[in-house]
């Protein structure tokens, strides 16, 4: 095996495992306000652009690692993009008693 498919493949995989945890970490806590939108837009284009130049060039390994962290990276902005109502995992405030309160609070 050439080293230079042994370091293409070691960075594919590390790039395209880097977004596997900011992924968990929005659908476990439900939340993105602390996530850079214009950091997610450009990483979203930059992974569409690599995509379509691994498909220009019939590079399947741009192709396979681009595509699966565009989808990735993509569904981190529209989880930032969605408003809070509008996602189905979005964390609701808890409902407030009127038990004990007088009728001029």
């Amino acid at each position: 095996m050439h080293i230079e498919l042994l370091v293409g493949s070691a960075a594919a995989l590390m790039s395209t495992v880097s977004f596997v945890p900011q992924a968990i970490k929005v659908i476990r806590l439900k939340q993105t306000q602390d996530i850079s939108l214009w950091m997610y837009v450009l990483t979203v284009c930059g992974f569409a652009l690599w995509t379509s130049y691994g498909l220009m060039t019939t590079q399947w390994a741009l192709i396979a690692s681009n595509t699966i962290c565009l989808f990735l990276s993509g569904f981190i902005l529209a989880a930032k993009l969605l408003p809070a109502v509008a996602r189905p995992f979005a964390k609701q405030p808890p409902p407030t008693s009127s038990i004990g309160k007088s009728a001029d609070e």
